[in-house]
């Protein structure tokens, strides 16, 4: 799994254009503010893995991002441009969906951008160390 995290004082999306046939329709933006947005590759490597594992691990790591960047909110966006390796749909749904739970269950607050859209995107972020954070977990 690889995970690119940005602080951002705003984040926004709007749908563009939907990239997988069988999810939800969405129509409508967001805006966040104060919040660390993860761009989140789940490769083919993690189904080998039980996803709790994996969960797990992606929560823990969030979970220290919001701290270093002294915010509570957690945006996850499924960003398939990090690796080659690609997980399947239904193991990506599960591992987001388990640590937004998670996430939430701790004090946290998270949500997802849509699943399967491409979107347009606004990012204000500021320069400074961590507010840029990659891993590979």
């Amino acid at each position: 799994m690889k995970v690119l995290i940005i602080y951002c004082k705003t984040f926004s999306y709007h749908p563009a254009l939907k990239s997988l046939p069988d999810v939800e329709e969405v129509s409508l933006g967001k805006t966040f503010t104060d919040c660390i947005v993860a761009f989140i590759q789940v490769e083919a490597e993690d189904e080998i893995q039980e996803v709790s594992g994996r969960e797990k691990k992606l929560v823990n790591h969030l979970k220290w991002a919001a701290r270093k960047n002294n915010t509570s909110y957690v945006v996850l966006h499924s960003f398939a441009h990090l690796s080659e390796s690609r997980a399947n749909v239904q193991y990506t749904r599960l591992l987001f969906d388990l640590a937004e739970k998670r996430l939430a269950n701790g004090g946290y607050e998270t949500d997802q951008t849509p699943f399967g859209y491409f979107l347009d995107l606004n990012i204000d972020a500021p320069g400074f160390s961590l507010a840029r954070i990659w891993a590979s977990l």
